[in-house]
């Protein structure tokens, strides 16, 4: 019986087969109710008004402290940490030695020498390792996700969003709320509870993100929400708050790249049978025996705007021969935007008789953790679509995905393909057909508003 994620790939014969055939559900948002109204209301208010996102239970935090904790985030973040003051965050991305993206999180500077990592597992569990192994004089507590812890959180965390964001945060706290940059962080009271917060903004809308010990969770959580029925704020619940992300152009489930390379086998030893990077379910209409070919670099992504090569990192190498030779222009991220007749079409096949379309699950369609659509122009395949909803907002289905550069054009008609046609044994694969799906190539964010104005003072590097 397998005790790490080595083991597991071993035992299944390739990383590919471990994934492919992985019996464990998708990743949902635990202990948050599905909805509170309705998930089409909900994915409206964010445009229209305000909402609330609990984030207390579905992510894990990692709080790094000691004199070398700065030294361990720059050996990993391909992203410079020169200008790093306290009361700042990050966004902290990771690379393998072969410059291929493990996965990101948002990184809080806390205090002089404390750090803070929120996020889903890959990044997390990366900084983890090289904090529990490679010397560094530092000391970590770990939260993980309510999925998989016991109790309580040890923190709340929630976000309030929206256009009339700001009118509720004025409310709660009573004052007129700071005027910061993009991720930056302020302190204030809510409820008597001391909060600390983050500038920051989900769909190209500003808002913050706020944080405290657990024991005043339900004090914060009261205030905000009596503040919330004066400016018509909406709580928005586990079904709607994935979705967000294919407005906002932030693809947030890449399938980290840990699978191959003996560099990275003292890592696969670390991660046990149980982890995440072990369970999740791999699928979609594009299917390879080789694992790298599910692999994205920060090129591919939209992160090459925040490499910065004034430090040393792992994948630096790789990275700026990628740079050099070429390869970080050669497929962009992008939106796509569904053709209504045919997801229409897909959907509607349930009602006749013999296989129709795989299940198109509304809000979030995903049934796997990894997904890759094959995306096709002119009989070959040019792309990936990953992360698949329906947003209320656009009145259409979106995927967020990758691109030949040279397809990426606004406008370019493509085709992809959505359902299997290789067996597995996920556990919400159905008897089904592929169905062909015209779409449109859009930006990433496919919000002007995100593109443009959000990012003006994001200050990310």
């Amino acid at each position: 019986m397998a005790k790490n994620l080595e083991q597991a790939i071993k035992e299944a014969g390739g990383p590919v087969q471990l994934l492919w055939n992985s019996t464990s559900p998708p990743a949902i948002v635990p202990r948050v109710v599905p909805e509170f109204t309705n998930w089409r209301d909900e994915q409206l208010a964010w445009r229209r008004t305000a909402v609330l996102y609990d984030q207390s239970h579905h992510m894990a935090n990692l709080n790094i402290k000691g004199p070398d904790a700065l030294k361990l985030i720059s050996s990993l973040a391909i992203n410079s940490v020169a200008k790093f003051p306290v009361d700042m965050a990050k966004q902290f991305v990771a690379v393998n030695h072969d410059g291929y993206v493990i996965g990101d999180n948002i990184l809080f500077h806390l205090e002089e020498d404390e750090y803070q990592a929120v996020g889903i597992p890959p990044s997390i569990n990366w900084l983890h390792f090289h904090a529990a192994t490679g010397g560094y004089d530092v000391q970590v507590w770990r939260d993980d996700n309510s999925f998989y812890r016991k109790g309580d959180p040890r923190l709340w965390r929630v976000q309030v969003q929206g256009p009339g964001a700001m009118d509720v945060i004025r409310t709660a706290t009573g004052q007129e709320p700071p005027k910061l940059k993009f991720f930056y962080m302020t302190r204030f009271k809510i409820a008597g509870c001391d909060v600390r917060a983050l500038r920051h903004g989900m769909a190209g809308e500003p808002g913050f993100e706020m944080w405290g010990p657990w024991k005043d969770n339900d004090k914060v959580m009261a205030a905000l929400l009596e503040a919330g029925r004066k400016h018509g704020m909406v709580q928005v619940g586990g079904r709607a708050y994935h979705t967000n992300a294919l407005e906002s152009g932030w693809l947030p489930r890449p399938l980290p790249a840990i699978y191959s390379g003996g560099e990275m086998k003292a890592y696969r030893e670390w991660l046990t049978d149980q982890a995440y990077e072990t369970t999740s379910p791999l699928g979609g209409s594009f299917y390879s025996d080789n694992i790298e070919d599910y692999y994205f670099t920060p090129y591919d992504l939209d992160y090459g705007r925040i490499i910065g090569f004034d430090h040393d990192f792992i994948g630096r190498a790789a990275l700026e021969k990628m740079a050099a030779d070429g390869r970080s222009t050669r497929r962009k991220k992008v939106t796509f935007v569904w053709n209504g007749d045919d997801s229409a079409a897909a959907y509607g096949s349930m009602f006749h008789k013999g296989p129709g379309a795989k299940f198109i699950n509304l809000p979030m369609s995903l049934y796997d953790t990894f997904h890759a659509d094959r995306v096709e122009a002119n009989g070959a395949v040019v792309g990936l679509s990953t992360w698949t909803g329906y947003s209320a907002n656009e009145r259409a289905m979106l995927s967020l995905g990758t691109i030949d550069a040279k397809f990426a054009t606004p406008g370019t008609e493509v085709t992809l393909t959505w359902g299997e046609d290789r067996p597995s044994k996920k556990v919400q694969v159905e008897e089904h057909v592929p169905f062909r799906i015209r779409a449109k190539v859009m930006p990433a964010p496919l919000v002007e508003q995100a593109r443009t104005v959000y990012r003006s003072d994001a200050g990310v590097k």
